[in-house]
C-alpha cells in the first residue's frame, strides 16, 4: 500500500541530521506493516497531482496554526475534502489532526490553557495511552462526521474517527523519547513555560505507547478502522 506523506512543517533543524525530516520519522514508526512511502512539502506549496497518486494520505505535524494565513492551506483543505468525498484514507497528527478538523467545518483554536508539552495520558474509551505531546493549538468543535476517539481533562478532542475516511490524533505517535527530549532542549527555553519543560524532562524514560499507535494508524489505512 503507498502512503502519501503531506509534510505540512518541517522537523527542526536541530533534529535533522540525526533523524531527518518527519517523513523519515513516520517510515521509521510504520515501519513493518508492508507500506511504501512518497513525500510532499505541502508547507512550501508541493502538492500531490491529484487524490489518487497514492493509496491514503499521512498528514504530519506542523509549527503553523490552521487558522493561519498561509498560501498552502487552502489548496490543503480543498485537497482534504476532496479527499473525504472519495473516501481516499486520510491519518492526521497534531496539526494534520487540526487541519482535517477545520478542513471539514470544525474549529481549531489556541488553547486559553496554554502547552501539553511531554508524555502526556489520554483515555482512549477506557484504555488508558501515552504518547508525547507538544502543543497548545487545538481542535475545539468537532466538524460533523467526527466521532471522538480519545482524550483527556486538558485536551477533550484528542483523537477523531471519520468513518473510514479520516482518523487523526493529536499527540505524536512518531517520536520517540530520543528525538522527544533533543526536541525539548532545542525548542522549548523560550517558548514553552519552564514548569511544563521541567516535568516533560522528568516523565522521559517513564513509557510511551507510540507502537499502539502506529497499530492504530496501519489498521485504519488498510482496513478503515483504527481498531482493526
Amino acid at each position: 500500500m503507498h502512503i502519501g506523506i503531506l509534510i505540512t512543517g518541517h522537523a527542526p533543524d536541530e533534529l535533522q541530521p540525526e533523524f531527518g525530516d518527519y517523513d523519515a520519522f513516520f517510515a521509521r514508526l510504520l515501519d513493518g506493516y508492508g507500506f511504501t512511502f512518497s513525500t510532499w512539502n505541502v508547507v512550501d506549496s508541493q502538492f500531490p497531482q491529484d487524490i489518487h497518486s497514492a493509496d491514503g494520505w499521512l498528514l504530519t505535524g506542523s509549527r503553523h496554526g490552521a487558522y493561519e494565513d498561509h498560501p498552502w492551506i487552502p489548496p490543503l483543505e480543498r485537497f482534504i475534502r476532496d479527499c473525504y468525498a472519495v473516501r481516499r484514507r486520510m491519518v492526521g497528527i497534531c496539526f494534520g489532526h487540526q487541519i482535517i478538523a477545520q478542513a471539514l467545518g470544525g474549529r481549531v483554536e489556541k488553547f486559553a490553557h496554554g502547552w501539553a508539552v511531554g508524555r502526556t495520558e489520554y483515555d482512549w474509551g477506557g484504555t488508558t495511552l501515552h504518547a508525547n505531546a507538544w502543543h497548545q493549538d487545538q481542535v475545539t468543535a468537532l466538524p460533523e462526521g467526527a466521532k471522538k476517539l480519545a482524550g483527556n481533562d486538558f485536551c477533550e478532542y484528542a483523537a477523531l474517527v471519520y468513518d473510514d475516511r479520516a482518523f487523526s490524533v493529536q499527540p505524536h505517535p512518531e517520536y520517540g523519547e530520543a528525538p522527544f527530549s533533543l526536541l525539548i532542549d532545542a525548542r522549548g527555553p523560550g517558548l514553552v513555560p519552564v514548569d511544563i519543560l521541567t516535568a516533560a524532562r522528568a516523565a522521559q524514560g517513564l513509557g510511551i505507547d507510540n507502537a499502539i499507535f502506529a497499530a492504530k494508524i496501519a489498521a485504519f489505512f488498510k482496513k478503515g478502522s483504527p481498531d482493526g
